[in-house]
């Protein structure tokens, strides 16, 4: 696989124009965090303020990465993500010519959306890559593109301090952020004439029902309304952070009346999800063994995102301004030195992608994983200004290889739980993950840094003990194809795994 990495062609080259598609959506997603502190000394922010604006850079993602999830299945990742491109100018060009609190509330939010990029390269590689790979294959997908993080956090206050002429001396943040957007709608007009859905012979496979995620189970329908409604809280307490009076973003009315809405949303996706399983409800279908699936492991793996990427978000989004606190560094340092954490993403996610196809067991690697992050982050919990700053680097960095190894690790076992939901179930996955973000840094924004590490540290813990107590093997798991579908060999490799 090494070998077909670096000649850019056939499936790898469909992997690296994926993973590049995503390290853009990350870059413009994270293009604000390098210069919270600086918007916020210009703009006349208060604390509360720039750190309710890490919330909202989350909360849309929430709904947008199940909304996603659905359109992919339906039209497939190529239109997806080249459409999703070309949106990311958008909420950019809006950061860039905000004026106020209220103008980067609204565009971070909408900045959310481009976040729920992540699940189309998902379902990109599971039709490109076979069970046995799909580890390694989406821990490149994901890490290398979960590295734009790091682009943003390291480039854009170089390219703002070189953009200075422009801006009478002072730090061309607005620029930056512009740039961002507009290179992300050219690289969408790119990505759209350079990929393909599926290789040639290989039919797309859609959902036979649209509108919700189709389970097997009575009990697994319950389950899905369970993790509908986590998701709803989760912006639910974004409204209720809005409203509070350090904020003065939302009126209690205002609140109120965004509740009522989660609430009719919330009856909407359950009549849906009704309708989507009314005759599995009522007892005229059942589903052959070789259909089944169970939901609990979905809802397995939306925890193991919360504490893994749902804490990767929360700490990415804080840590430039921790460090800057903290040490009492100058921005564009501290903004350098936080992205060493981004930076792993290169290694750390496609090698617990690795580990997990190669270890033997997917479990019992998520498991061992997990528990990786909670000693992480309960270490993290101790750091402040007396720590020698290169210790408190190579904690968070430990922290880091863990929490983005396990990003890899939940999703080399997603794409294995029903191969032609893959887009709907890794939305709901990938949503959880911002679930996370969104709780965390409403913690963070009520209490400090070693309150935060020392949270996400203790639910990393509770989910290794979930892990290896509960969550299952998939089947298949090392396949060299996926169930029902032709088995990649020399003879069949120019057919399966080339391009028009």
């Amino acid at each position: 696989m090494l070998k077909g990495l670096f000649s850019f062609n056939g499936r790898y080259r469909i992997l690296h124009l994926t993973w590049f598609a995503f390290f853009l959506t990350f870059v413009c997603w994270f293009n604000f965090a390098p210069f919270a502190t600086t918007v916020g000394k210009q703009l006349n922010l208060t604390p509360e303020q720039v750190k309710t604006l890490g919330i909202c850079n989350l909360a849309l993602t929430i709904p947008a990465r199940i909304i996603i999830g659905m359109l992919l299945d339906r039209f497939g990742p190529r239109i997806t993500y080249s459409l999703l491109l070309i949106f990311a100018s958008v909420p950019c060009l809006a950061t860039a010519l905000s004026q106020n609190f209220d103008h980067l509330v609204i565009s971070r939010l909408l900045m959310g959306i481009v976040g729920a990029g992540f699940v189309v390269g998902i379902r990109m590689v599971s039709e490109w890559f076979p069970p046995k790979e799909i580890g390694i294959a989406q821990g490149i997908y994901g890490g290398w593109g979960n590295f734009g993080a790091f682009g943003a956090e390291f480039t854009l206050p170089t390219i703002a301090v070189a953009a200075s002429f422009m801006n009478g001396g002072a730090s061309n943040w607005r620029f930056a952020i512009a740039l961002t957007g507009i290179v992300a709608a050219i690289y969408g007009l790119i990505y759209y004439n350079s990929v393909q859905d599926t290789p040639v012979g290989k039919v797309y496979k859609r959902p036979k029902k649209n509108g919700a995620l189709e389970v097997t189970s009575v009990k697994s329908f319950w389950a899905l309304i369970i993790s509908n409604f986590g998701l709803i809280f989760a912006l639910g307490l974004l409204a209720w952070r809005l409203a509070q009076k350090n904020i003065h973003f939302l009126t209690q009315s205002q609140m109120y009346l965004v509740w009522l809405l989660l609430a009719g949303l919330f009856a909407y996706q359950t009549y849906k999800a009704y309708q989507v399983n009314k005759e599995l409800l009522i007892g005229k279908k059942t589903y052959a063994p070789s259909e089944r699936y169970q939901f609990r492991q979905v809802a397995l793996l939306e925890f193991t995102y919360v504490t893994n990427f749902g804490s990767e978000l929360a700490v990415v989004s804080m840590l430039p301004a921790f460090f800057e606190k903290t040490f009492g560094l100058e921005h564009v340092v501290a903004g350098m030195i936080a992205a060493t954490y981004p930076f792993l993403n290169l290694i750390s996610r496609p090698s617990g992608g690795l580990i997990s196809d190669k270890f033997g067991s997917r479990k019992w690697t998520m498991t061992i994983i997990s528990g990786g992050i909670a000693v992480g982050y309960l270490m993290a919990h101790f750091i402040n200004s007396s720590w020698p700053i290169p210790l408190a680097i190579a904690v968070t960095m430990f922290a880091a290889y863990f929490a983005q190894a396990g990003c890899g690790a939940t999703y080399s076992i997603a794409p294995l739980i029903k191969k032609e939901a893959t887009g709907q179930i890794a939305g709901n996955i990938g949503a959880y993950g911002n679930f996370g973000g969104v709780v965390y840094l409403t913690i963070f924004s009520l209490t400090d840094a070693s309150t935060l590490f020392s949270t996400m540290g203790i639910a990393a813990m509770i989910c290794a003990f979930m892990c290896g107590f509960f969550l299952k093997e998939p089947k298949d798991s090392f396949a060299a194809a996926y169930e029902g579908e032709l088995a990649e060999t020399p003879t069949n490799r120019s057919t399966i795994f080339t391009e028009e």
